[in-house]
């Protein structure tokens, strides 16, 4: 059954699988702060690809239907999934010295730049309101990092960098979604990223001195596995317009583990600006839907 005709219950499914799988990001990202501490974040993200592939293959058993992991374009999906990978390591560099809601709240900002990029990569019309949309959620990112006085510094860059570079990831899903049964680009996810980052594992490898820190390692990759699969199964019972807003409740997610376990408590300037951030993100996923409701409309008049 398409997403289009899905019913309540599976509409209602979909939205409790797209909360557990942005609440497994928040959690991923509190892991990788813990670890953060005593480990470089290119071992963290080497381990969570390592392990992520481990369940990735247990969990689709290429070996059965070795067809389903042939793809029609592999340049994209190694790109696509290359992104992903450096947009993880930007992130867990980001982790070092932002608090976990910030980090958040910057990459929330991804969606404001697909809509920027969605015109020369997907063909898709960019009206002013969107384009007025994004510049306020701009705008909402600088008053969350509030750059010096002396200028965007290469530190402030670095979770921006990583916001666009998700930026791209997300486009290239998009193009590959209509190509690449899901479970094929799943497993080119993790294969591409551990790709990447294996080489890099022993120059930078630092032995866990606690037995937490093992255990975490461990997960990382378990809950990496389990969020991108929860998200797979969340867009096939309902239609991305109709998950897009809750994937904000990410950042209840990470207010919420900041506070338990980091004692991190945003102030006033971060809500302001995840406010700014949501609420502009939330009007572009609306004009998407709207532009995509006349589309459709037009499309059914002449046919």
């Amino acid at each position: 059954m398409s997403a289009n005709t899905t019913g309540a219950p599976r509409i209602a499914t979909g939205i409790v699988m797209i909360v557990c799988t942005v609440m497994c990001f928040a959690c991923m990202d509190s892991m990788a702060k813990h670890l953060g501490k005593t480990h470089s974040p290119l071992q963290i993200a080497a381990l969570r690809y390592i392990g992520s592939v481990i369940v990735t293959l247990l969990l689709l058993r290429p070996w059965r239907a070795p067809r389903r992991m042939r793809t029609g374009r592999p340049v994209l999906q190694i790109v696509r999934s290359a992104c992903l990978a450096l947009s993880t390591v930007f992130a867990y560099i980001s982790l070092g010295f932002l608090p976990l809601t910030e980090l958040t709240t910057i990459y929330f900002a991804s969606p404001l730049v697909v809509s920027l990029l969605a015109g020369p990569f997907l063909g898709e019309k960019t009206g002013p309101r969107r384009i007025a949309a994004v510049i306020v959620g701009f705008i909402g990112v600088l008053i969350v990092l509030r750059p010096s006085s002396s200028a965007v510094n290469a530190i402030t860059l670095v979770p921006l960098v990583g916001a666009v570079l998700n930026a791209l990831y997300n486009i290239a899903t998009r193009k590959l979604a209509g190509e690449d049964a899901p479970e094929t680009t799943m497993f080119y996810t993790g294969m591409v990223g551990m790709a990447l980052l294996l080489p890099v594992l022993p120059f930078v490898w630092t032995a866990p001195a606690a037995a937490l820190d093992w255990a975490l390692l461990g997960a990382l990759g378990t809950v990496g596995a389990l969020a991108h699969w929860l998200l797979i199964l969340a867009h096939k019972n309902a239609p991305a317009s109709m998950l897009a807003p809750f994937c904000y409740t990410q950042l209840l997610g990470a207010l919420v583990i900041s506070d338990l376990f980091f004692d991190e408590v945003p102030d006033a300037w971060t809500l302001a600006g995840s406010a700014i951030i949501i609420s502009s993100g939330l009007y572009v996923f609306y004009r998407e839907a709207v532009r995509r409701r006349e589309r459709n409309e037009r499309i059914s008049l002449n046919p």
